[in-house]
């Protein structure tokens, strides 16, 4: 099926986008002690498990099994999750130890990068999920989608850190981990995510 190998192309373009994004992203979010641009790197982790979801999901006999499509998009589902509690204690322990974050020139780049390129994947990943009848796809289009959203907000914060907004970071920090359980409910109740 046509439909399915370009799921598998995407996802498997995606993963490597992804690896690289998070890498990059947790080293420049340590360097400049920024939770939301770490928490945007664990995302970016969480994604890329939502992407091999899918690669197993359109992989050999799984291609037509309504049991796999279940069982990917519970686990597109666990993934949305897994992210909110870390971000939550990583705020409070910012907070408590008077972490603030400083502005980062390799932060800026990467995240820019993805407000650009996910939005493309997430739209492509959507429409491709709603054609193979798919929320495993649809969400990781999803993910994809708030990537983009999030890495919007981490460059917000991230220019308003040299404002002296360092406030904005954690919230930024906060509201992603309320999206995240947010999708990760309408995923695992099998809702096609809309924004």
């Amino acid at each position: 099926m046509r439909d399915a190998r370009l799921a598998r192309r995407l996802s498997l373009a995606t993963l490597v986008w992804l690896g690289a994004e998070s890498f990059l992203g947790l080293a420049a979010g340590f360097a400049a002690h920024s939770v939301a641009l770490i928490g945007w790197g664990w995302a970016s982790l969480v994604e890329a498990l939502a992407s091999v979801i899918v690669i197993w999901r359109f992989t050999g006999g799984r291609l037509h099994s309504p049991t796999a499509e279940h069982r990917a998009r519970k686990a597109v589902a666990i993934s949305f999750w897994v992210l909110a509690p870390y971000l939550v204690l990583h705020v409070a322990y910012d907070l408590q130890a008077g972490q603030r974050s400083a502005p980062t020139v390799l932060g800026i780049v990467v995240t820019t990068i993805s407000l650009v390129s996910m939005p493309l994947l997430g739209l492509a990943k959507r429409r491709l999920g709603a054609r193979l009848g798919s929320v495993a796809t649809t969400g990781e289009g999803t993910q994809n989608l708030l990537c983009a959203l999030v890495a919007g907000g981490v460059l917000a914060g991230l220019t308003a850190t040299s404002l002296g907004w360092w406030w904005l970071d954690p919230a930024v920090a906060l509201v992603l981990a309320a999206v995240a359980v947010r999708e990760g409910r309408n995923a695992w109740r099998g809702h096609s995510c809309r924004h």
